[in-house]
């Protein structure tokens, strides 16, 4: 059930056009400065900006075109906003009931109880909303909107009226439910680090226009996107744990570009993980260096060099077929020589582990 979408929003200064295809699973992040047009799309696809220029189509269903407009009631979509916006006078087994009222279809008690046990909150079902915690709150809202059974679920920036604390508390929860849904989600943030640990894509938004849409690796390592030239640019990578050092808790994390050795508690062998490397935690030797405390030196083939501004390069290195970026001096890259082409070592010094 892919998300086919061609938008033509004007609304006096501002304008949102685009056309594209969101895949049919996954965690699809919608990214972009303030006014980019992220919360537009999200009202587009439920149904609340219907512009006539409008054409959006779900798996095999029109849901506009031309004269076809299907209301918003009818769209069998979960939407969350910024806010829990809980009916205060219900209860939470009451707010989540509600949702079941507009269900395009009869939903099974099964659903319902599921819903309840991935969000845990069997144990306030009776509680009113104001005897919550913001981060219970929010997974009240999120539980109402996945009540209905809905073809896919729409997140506007979930997480942005919660403290650090709250934010640790559901993001669990979130990949939780992206991980057991087969549904699309698309998650509206401005947050690179809730979608790097959520999203398998990334849509990208830049005054009202696309910028770029792939898998999320792909797009943050690309020096012909803007998230690769951001000062916090990154790369992300699927590994699996190979094996575990008691010795120094440290374990081995393989992929198809090489292995890492990473602090972190004992996993089964099998396990995947996924990481972040930071382009600044990147450095470049000619040699494989002896006599350093960086653990993980692997060898790379440089592919692309980007100059930043006059002090800082960004390098898209190759390890097998995996880029990763690494954010060096140009004073170093003019002392190395370095160009495209060459066989190189690149030198991590950190890694953060996302899920």
């Amino acid at each position: 059930m892919s998300i086919e979408i061609s938008l033509d929003i004007r609304r006096d200064e501002f304008s949102l056009a685009l056309n594209t295809s969101i895949p049919e699973q996954g965690v699809t992040a919608i990214f972009g400065p303030s006014g980019s047009g992220k919360t537009t799309l999200l009202r587009a696809i439920a149904g609340l900006e219907n512009d006539n220029n409008n054409f959006i189509k779900v798996g095999e269903t029109v849901w506009q075109e031309n004269s076809i407009l299907v209301p918003t009631h009818k769209r069998n979509v979960g939407y969350v906003f910024q806010e829990p916006s809980l009916f205060m006078h219900l209860s939470v087994i009451d707010n989540i009931q509600f949702g079941l009222r507009r269900a395009s279809q009869p939903v099974a008690d099964q659903v319902l109880s599921d819903v309840i046990g991935l969000l845990d909150i069997e144990s306030f079902l009776a509680r009113m909303p104001n005897q919550l915690s913001g981060g219970e709150q929010q997974r009240v809202a999120i539980a109402r909107a996945l009540a209905s059974n809905p073809s896919m679920l729409l997140l506007d920036e979930p997480l942005a009226a919660l403290g650090d604390e709250q934010k640790a508390e559901i993001f669990p929860y979130l990949e939780s439910i992206s991980k057991k849904l087969s549904i699309p989600i698309l998650y509206v943030s401005h947050s690179r680090a809730e979608i790097s640990r959520l999203a398998d894509h990334i849509l990208l938004l830049e005054k009202g226009k696309l910028k770029g849409f792939g898998n999320i690796k792909d797009v943050y390592a690309s020096l012909d996107l803007p998230l690769a030239h951001h000062p916090s640019a990154e790369t992300i990578l699927d590994t699996t744990v190979s094996s575990h050092d008691p010795d120094f808790n440290l374990a081995n994390l393989e992929f198809s570009g090489g292995s890492l050795l990473v602090a972190l508690d004992p996993l089964p062998v099998g396990t995947d993980v996924k990481i972040q490397i930071s382009a600044r935690d990147v450095s470049i030797t000619l040699n494989r260096q002896a006599g350093t405390s960086i653990l993980n030196v692997i060898p790379v083939t440089i592919d692309q060099i980007f100059s930043e501004n006059k002090a800082q390069v960004t390098i898209r290195l190759i390890a097998g077929q995996i880029p990763i970026l690494a954010r060096i001096t140009l004073k170093s890259c003019q002392d190395l020589n370095l160009k495209s082409g060459d066989s190189v070592y690149a030198q991590i010094k950190t890694v953060a582990i996302l899920s």
